[in-house]
């Protein structure tokens, strides 16, 4: 790592001692990352967030007391303040299709990995969100996302129609196939368009929604309805 790069900083939530462990003597393992310290639950993960100020916190959803997506909301939900001032929350759970993962996401979280991801995946999703990417998993995230929010209740802080109606064309567009889970090299090449030009919209759009991140721009976009999830084939 060249001396002017900073560290990644890091802060690991996780009620059980050895999960939480585990992962912050892996990611020590790196160069480039320099682990704050470690948590048991949403209320201390919340306070050393505040204390240390870590661009990364691999936060687990189910905890005692206050769980992750009180502390994902507390920490990047929209109460928290917009801004480069808090931490990015990556979700750690044992199930893919998690019903609170979805809660998790929308409270602010930027992805989410299952916890026997391989120490190459969770390296790199670190870095993923760190680098202000939101880590969007085609077959699960996409998935999961489709699955729960046609059963919710529309959310007070969604984006309004009006937002929605003030994307262009061509916005709304890559909005759908960011949607669909393709990335801007692929978006690109879909729309016979540089990578440069669709970071330039996908900027937009997440700024003409009041978003975050790519993560709340696939939710906003289902739960708008502007995008439905894939029907399933028998069995």
């Amino acid at each position: 790592m060249s001396s002017l790069t900073l560290a990644i900083r890091i802060v690991v939530a996780d009620d059980h001692q050895v999960v939480r462990t585990g992962f912050a003597e892996l990611l020590g393992t790196q160069p480039d990352f320099e682990v704050l310290g470690t948590a048991c639950d949403g209320a201390e993960a919340v306070k050393i967030s505040r204390e240390l100020r870590p661009d990364v916190v691999l936060m687990d959803v189910r905890m005692p007391g206050m769980d992750g997506i009180e502390a994902t909301r507390q920490l990047a939900g929209p109460g928290a303040g917009p801004g480069p001032g808090g931490p990015r929350i990556l979700i750690l759970t044992t199930f893919d299709l998690d019903e609170y993962v979805y809660d998790a996401l929308r409270a602010g979280a930027s992805g989410f990995l299952l916890k026997d991801v391989t120490a190459e995946r969770l390296f790199d999703a670190v870095r993923i969100i760190a680098a202000g990417d939101a880590l969007l998993a085609p077959t699960v995230t996409r998935r999961l996302i489709g699955e729960f929010a046609l059963l919710r209740p529309k959310p007070e802080t969604a984006p309004s129609g009006a937002a929605f109606a003030a994307l262009t064309p061509r916005e709304t567009q890559v909005l759908r196939l960011v949607a669909e889970g393709l990335s801007n090299p692929e978006i690109a090449a879909r729309l016979v368009v540089t990578e440069e030009t669709v970071k330039t919209h996908v900027s937009r759009v997440l700024s003409k929604l009041g978003l975050r991140d790519r993560t709340q721009a696939v939710v906003a976009a289902y739960e708008s309805g502007l995008v439905v999830p894939h029907s399933r084939e028998p069995g």
